[in-house]
């Protein structure tokens, strides 16, 4: 019973909070629910430690006690226009109804009201009408710089009297009628005040956050906001045009014909990098960019995104889109804005009449916007790069040829490699001749190399390969070319199974072997086929009666073979937890992959990945052998067909997408 009442009432608390008619509400909704344990009308209230900033919670906050990355405390305080009474728990009185002047002295706004009645504003908002006070808190007017405060308070009659004005609308505004991107004109001549309404519950006029919203008056609302709004006169692309930090900005704006729309009506975030940003890029990169319109247009529009966030709207890092299509991740670390994680927000909420600017000392590059070369700059592939350039390529990723490069991360090369010529032609074959994204890669298709060969890529249910190489990050697609990080060195196909075997040592009586047993022209066949093959030293680990005895049937010697082989291609990335593959001749084979090794039947492989042309070569120490819950169930030999197998279904041949 108690279970079914702690069920009832956890689905009556989310139905109230979705029933909430905006995010403010929905937040403030689920301040009450975690305060209702402390009386009628309580809010949970979250502050950041060492501030005196507070917010109603939400979920991930309340759970997460942090924002913006810093700890959090969690205070019961009234909620909106309710006030305690002595002796009673909880909140449970309505504040009185007064006018906007006496108001402003319950709920932390007495300096605007010492301001109003200097400026002679108290008559107007004592008297008949109906208006709304985004009405500044104690802390915001201390916030002022002193000039700006002095400037004010020394011509109350005018200056004073126009910002108070500034912060009026001469109609009644609750929370709910304060919808996102709307806009209000205010009581000093007109000029609209612009309102933000986020999907964390933030509001904020002209960047402001309201942090007391709902403050009834008989003749309005006060609504109490952290900071002294301005008025909002001009565009973004003004900030941009007449601000000397910005100049090579400008002048990028005027290149990339952006001018026009940021001039026109819109909701825009920009992230304007200064004079100083620009300069730290090395000069020939910037050449580049600022030469071709194209990687330009796509530099300046990551900069800019969709929608307008002011600082105060951030509480966590949250993805955002840009106008180029990727996004940046937004986000703050205590008072300071982040981008992508770094701090480098110099001025905040510079706004505009169609969106807002914050000036960054960091100029952010797409990828869509880099050379191939460029491109490679990363901590888990700097070997790769490195030997690339050393190898002579360097001109090809950095110019304009559509190419895709395959880079392997620094742990697929051994320590301490050097440059050699067939390092040097390796590396060539590390680069296809077209443009390309993983996305468009088919099963056994083929692909061209700098080098001349061709490629195969080979899809697998987890993992999408080139050869033995398999994409083990997601693509980057720069101006011209794209890269695909991989997790080995590639092995390009050297000849047919049959000759990758007989040019090694280790495979000599396995060579002999297959000639006896008549398979040496479907070791040449096209394919394509898995060879799992025994060395020499898996065949000397036989007792030499039966070795010489298996030697001496070819018809067994072949079904004992056929048992290492498969009619389909497998390399050691396509290997999982757990993989079948049916042979040629018996029972299923069982794969998987432990600690960077791959075991058929528990037989490890010593050596994985010699590609053939017409399949791949895997070197075993052992021969393989049914394993024993398979044996149980056949009734002919090891060495003998069991039949009975059924092979992989469609879906189950079918590759997966890929990665």
């Amino acid at each position: 019973m108690q279970h079914l009442t702690l069920f009832t009432l956890a689905i009556t608390l989310i139905a109230t909070i979705c029933l909430a008619k905006s995010p403010y509400q929905s937040v403030l909704q689920h301040s009450r629910i975690r305060g209702r344990q402390h009386g009628p009308n309580v809010c949970a209230m979250q502050k950041i430690q060492g501030t005196d900033k507070k917010y109603f919670t939400n979920c991930k906050q309340w759970y997460h006690r942090k924002i913006c990355g810093k700890p959090t405390v969690i205070s019961y305080e009234c909620c909106p226009g309710y006030e305690k009474l002595s002796g009673e728990k909880g909140c449970p009185a309505a504040l009185p109804l007064v006018n906007i002047y006496n108001t402003l002295g319950v709920v932390g706004a007495a300096t605007t009201k010492m301001y109003s009645e200097r400026a002679q504003l108290r008559e107007e908002i004592e008297g008949p009408g109906s208006f709304t006070f985004f009405a500044p808190s104690n802390q915001a007017w201390a916030a002022l710089p002193t000039e700006i405060l002095d400037a004010l308070v020394s011509n109350v009659n005018i200056e004073l009297l126009n910002a108070l004005h500034y912060h009026m609308v001469n109609h009644r505004l609750t929370s709910e009628d304060l919808k996102h991107g709307s806009a209000f004109p205010s009581m000093y001549q007109d000029f609209n005040v612009h309102i933000h309404h986020y999907p964390n519950g933030i509001v904020t006029v002209n960047c402001a956050r309201l942090v007391k919203t709902d403050q009834h008056a008989t003749n309005g609302i006060v609504h109490v906001v952290d900071r002294v709004i301005t008025a909002v006169t001009n565009n973004v692309h003004t900030f941009i045009d007449t601000d000397d930090d910005l100049e090579t900005l400008r002048t990028a704006v005027a290149a990339a014909g952006l001018t026009q729309m940021l001039e026109s009506d819109g909701h825009y975030t920009v992230f304007a990098p200064t004079n100083e940003a620009f300069e730290k890029i090395p000069p020939e990169m910037l050449k580049r960019i600022l030469g071709d319109p194209v990687a330009l247009r796509d530099l300046l529009n990551y900069h800019i995104l969709k929608n307008m966030q002011c600082a105060e709207s951030i509480t966590s890092g949250t993805p955002l889109e840009t106008l180029q299509g990727t996004v940046l991740e937004v986000g703050c670390d205590g008072s300071d804005m982040t981008l992508n994680g770094k701090a480098i927000i110099q001025k905040k909420d510079q706004l505009g009449t169609n969106g807002v600017v914050h000036y960054i000392n960091e100029l952010l590059i797409p990828d869509s916007a880099k050379t191939l070369l460029e491109l490679a700059q990363g901590s888990v592939i700097t070997t790769a790069t490195k030997l690339f350039v050393d190898a002579g390529l360097g001109s090809h990723l950095s110019g304009s040829e559509a190419l895709t490069i395959l880079t392997p991360q620094n742990e697929a090369f051994k320590e301490g490699v050097t440059m050699t010529g067939e390092l040097k032609k390796l590396l060539k074959n590390h680069i296809l001749k077209e443009q390309l994204s993983s996305g468009v890669l088919y099963h056994r298709q083929e692909l061209e190399t700098l080098g001349g060969i061709k490629l195969r890529v080979l899809v697998y249910r987890n993992s999408l390969c080139i050869e033995n190489s398999c994409i083990a990050a997601h693509d980057k697609t720069g101006r011209f070319g794209s890269m695909f990080t991989v997790d080995k060195v590639l092995t390009p196909p050297m000849g047919t199974i049959m000759d990758v075997l007989k040019s090694d040592d280790r495979f000599s009586l396995l060579v002999g072997a297959i000639q006896t047993a008549g398979l040496t022209e479907l070791m040449n066949q096209a394919g394509p086929h898995t060879v799992f093959a025994p060395t020499n030293d898996a065949f000397s680990a036989l007792p030499k009666a039966d070795l010489n005895k298996l030697m001496g049937n070819p018809q067994e010697l072949a079904s004992v073979l056929k048992y290492h082989m498969a009619k389909e291609i497998l390399v050691s990335g396509g290997v999982g937890s757990h993989t079948r593959l049916k042979p040629l001749q018996g029972d299923k084979l069982e794969l998987n992959m432990r600690n960077q090794t791959v075991y058929i039947n528990k037989v490890p492989v010593v050596e994985a990945d010699l590609m053939a042309t017409n399949g791949v070569v895997h070197a075993v120490g052992a021969i393989i052998k049914p394993l024993a819950n398979q044996s149980q169930n056949n009734s002919k030999g090891p060495c003998e067909d069991a039949g009975g197998n059924r092979p992989l279904s469609k879906e189950e041949a079918t590759p997966a997408k890929p990665p």
